[in-house]
């Protein structure tokens, strides 16, 4: 079973695995993974579709995730998600490499020589607000201002992703010392990244995003913030959902403090 790196002619075959093992489709983030990273993937035997997939993103020179970790159910237990993973690890080079592992997968990223940092888990709701009058929609002329502020807070560059946000959300917002975006997922709007110098910023950009867009949003918060998981709480956003964060090699770039949500937990 060779690797081989994935194109836009596999996106309909990474939806079909997708749902194999009981994920959403994703077409749209999908879409914006194979643009941003490195798509590698086996093919299945028996010809029908793909038999697994990561995706490598990489961050500059000192950073990497791996995401989209996927194996086709009746492929299971062959060594096929271990093979995929030693090969983007090799690419990564001496990048310090992270991910989001579900208790399933926590187990071969430990033999690989991952650590747990800590627990994140999606909360999803409608969020009960008011406008917070802090913050404005962005426009493109904000975007220099928005990759500065990142690069600081975040530690490493990020750019590459950061400029697809106007054309891949739903809207971008900015207040004085920090930025959000939303981006419209399968069933709801997926709040992230936010990045922030304070918390009080933080919850009016998330605020005004989820209101601006309707419906249920999606909050994929470190649970170290307890008081912004229960500030969520108060505001009707709940139901979580836990995965492990973890790292290979050194430590998260960044102020960990500033960065309230990821781009989507696939990105940071």
């Amino acid at each position: 079973m060779t690797i081989r790196r994935l194109t836009r002619h596999d996106l309909d075959d990474c939806a079909r695995l997708a749902k194999d093992r009981g994920w959403l489709p994703e077409r749209h983030k999908w879409r914006l993974l194979f643009e941003v990273g490195e798509p590698y993937g086996i093919d299945a035997p028996d010809g029908d579709g793909l038999a697994a997939t990561n995706i490598l993103t990489r961050y500059g020179d000192d950073h990497a995730v791996i995401s989209m970790v996927l194996t086709a159910s009746r492929f299971g237990r062959q060594g096929l998600a271990r093979r995929l993973m030693e090969h983007v690890l090799e690419q990564a080079g001496p990048r310090t490499v992270s991910l989001h592992a579900t208790d399933n997968g926590r187990p071969l990223y430990e033999q690989l020589g991952f650590r747990v940092v800590g627990r994140a888990a999606k909360h999803t709701g409608v969020f009960a607000g008011e406008p917070s009058g802090r913050t404005r929609p962005a426009t493109e002329a904000d975007l220099g201002e928005i990759l500065d502020l990142d690069a600081e807070l975040f530690g490493t560059d990020r750019s590459a992703v950061l400029r697809r946000m106007f054309g891949f959300g739903v809207q971008v917002r900015i207040a004085d010392g920090g930025f959000g975006h939303c981006w419209r997922n399968d069933d709801n709007t997926v709040i992230g990244p936010v990045v922030a110098r304070d918390e009080e910023t933080a919850r009016a950009l998330i605020g005004d995003l989820a209101l601006h867009a309707g419906g249920e949003v999606r909050m994929d918060f470190d649970l170290a913030m307890d008081g912004m998981v229960r500030w969520a709480a108060e505001h009707g956003i709940g139901d979580p959902w836990p995965v492990s964060k973890m790292v290979r090699g050194g430590d998260l770039p960044g102020d960990r403090a500033c960065q309230f949500l990821p781009f989507m937990q696939a990105l940071g």
